[in-house]
C-alpha cells in the first residue's frame, strides 16, 4: 500500500498520538481468522509485522484471497460505516504483532472532537479509495481481453 494510506502518514502527529493512547498490542498465529466477512465490526488494527490477507468468501471454494497487508497498514474499515459489519474477512499468513483499537472508542474520539474525527475519515477514506482502485486493477488484469485495460 502507498505510504500516503498508513496511519504514520494520513494523520498529523497530535492525531496518531492521541490514538495510539488507547492502541492495544496483539499477536496472532499464522493462520489465525481476525475476523470474518458478514460479523460484526467492533475493532481495527495497524499491523505492526507480519502479513495479514483479506479474503472473500466464495462458495464451494476456498476463501479468494484480494489483498495481503503489511507494516504500517491498516486491517479493516467496515468498523467506520454503518452498519459495522465486515466486508470481507482477514487471516493472518504468517505470525503478526499489531495494534488493536477498539472501534467505539474510537467513533466516540471522533464525535467528540470534529477535527480528529475529520482526520480519521479522511484516512479510512483514502484506504477504501486505495483498495478499490487496487481491486479495479487486479479484475482487470485477470478479465480484461488486454490486461489492465490497455487498448491493441
Amino acid at each position: 500500500m502507498t505510504s500516503a494510506t498508513t496511519m504514520a502518514a494520513a494523520l498529523p502527529a497530535e492525531h496518531r498520538e492521541r490514538l495510539m493512547q488507547i492502541a492495544r498490542e496483539v499477536s496472532f498465529e499464522a493462520g489465525t481468522r481476525l475476523f470474518d466477512e458478514g460479523r460484526r465490526a467492533d475493532r481495527f488494527w495497524i499491523v505492526r509485522t507480519g502479513v495479514v490477507a483479506l479474503d472473500l468468501h466464495v462458495p464451494g471454494r476456498h476463501a479468494a484471497v484480494v489483498e495481503s497487508l503489511g507494516h504500517g497498514e491498516l486491517i479493516g474499515w467496515s468498523w467506520h460505516f454503518p452498519p459495522y459489519v465486515w466486508q470481507l474477512g482477514a487471516k493472518a499468513m504468517s505470525p503478526v504483532r499489531a495494534y488493536e483499537f477498539d472501534a467505539s472508542a474510537v467513533r466516540a474520539m471522533c464525535a467528540d472532537d470534529p477535527e480528529f474525527g475529520r482526520a480519521i475519515a479522511v484516512w479510512v477514506g483514502r484506504v477504501v479509495a486505495h483498495r478499490l482502485h487496487a481491486s479495479r486493477t487486479r479484475l482487470l488484469d485477470l478479465y480484461a481481453p488486454y490486461g489492465s485495460g490497455g487498448r491493441p
